[in-house]
């Protein structure tokens, strides 16, 4: 772990821990990256996912093929290698994912705009228990973000209870991310994700423990970073950096890829999808019409041109 990157008791923190704070705020307005524990996830609760991950991404191609997420026009389920491209510089991406996100129960009002953000999940059948353990992961994790997302507003001079409800039907995505081993015909414009800035909030950061991710620094070149099952690593968004004014940083990253197979869950927390997420005094801009924008430029099965 490099001294660049904090790493911070969770539960002291949201209980507004000084030190902690001091700390967040140097992270989300510098080096754009963090890590935490003490959180309500429990390393056991993350080796279970990350566990029934690996069995899901180890079925047949055509297995999972059946839950393929181009056919769907949005982003839920199974996103095969190439499938997404977040870089237009580099090749598309070699992992695969599988997404997910909120259901809307059925007499939400607006259940029935046809907004994509809110899309069906595409539930495999096996391996058993796998929607199951990713809807009741879904709930803690935002339930977390939530809390450290208010707390890091609060430390960066803005007010946390502002953010508090803008939460009630969040676009926030569950990702599955399987990095297989580098392979062989790879070359220089090819990744296991390639440079990029996360789109949303907040990322809570959910590894395996490999080695791979590696954080660009202010200024040039790269710094390494992992974190146990149990811990997490926390980045910022652009729709965050948006906010805020630009006082939290959204920060590229990227994973080349190793000898090694890597698995890690990100939940991509964002707000509401008629959230106002421009900066104060500026003309508005809707949650949706950021992540929109994004999402077709990155998933290749939306992009148009």
């Amino acid at each position: 772990m490099t001294h660049d990157i904090p790493r911070i008791d969770a539960a002291k923190l949201i209980a507004g821990d000084g030190e902690g704070m001091a700390q967040v705020a140097a992270a989300a307005t510098g080096v754009g990256f963090m890590t935490v524990f003490n959180t309500p996830l429990s390393s056991a609760t993350v080796e279970e996912m990350i566990a029934s991950y690996a069995a899901f991404f180890h079925l047949p191609s055509s297995q999972k093929a059946a839950y393929d997420m181009a056919a769907t026009g949005s982003n839920r389920g199974w996103g095969a290698p190439g499938s997404e491209q977040v870089d237009p510089d580099a090749n598309p991406d070699y992992k695969q994912v599988f997404d997910c996100g909120l259901t809307l129960v059925e007499d939400d009002p607006i259940a029935d705009e046809n907004l994509s953000f809110y899309t069906p999940n595409l539930w495999p059948i096996d391996p058993s228990g796998f929607a199951e353990k990713l809807q009741a992961y879904y709930l803690q994790s935002t339930e977390f973000a939530l809390d450290l997302l208010c707390t890091i507003a609060d430390a960066v001079g803005e007010d946390g209870e502002f953010f508090r409800d803008k939460f009630s039907r969040p676009m926030a995505l569950l990702r599955g991310n399987f990095y297989p081993e580098r392979p062989a015909w790879a070359m220089d414009k090819d990744f296991g994700i390639a440079t990029h800035t996360d789109y949303g909030c907040l990322t809570l950061l959910a590894t395996d423990g490999s080695p791979g991710l590696e954080v660009r620094k202010r200024g040039g070149g790269w710094i390494p970073l992992s974190a146990p099952p149990g811990e997490f690593v926390i980045n910022f968004g652009e729709m965050l950096e948006m906010w805020t004014g630009g006082k939290v940083k959204a920060t590229p990253h990227r994973v080349i890829g190793t000898q090694a197979e890597r698995i890690s869950i990100p939940l991509f927390f964002n707000p509401n999808h008629d959230v106002n997420v421009a900066p104060a005094r500026s003309e508005p801009i809707e949650a949706w019409a950021h992540l929109k924008k994004r999402y077709d430029e990155t998933y290749v099965h939306l992009q148009t041109s």
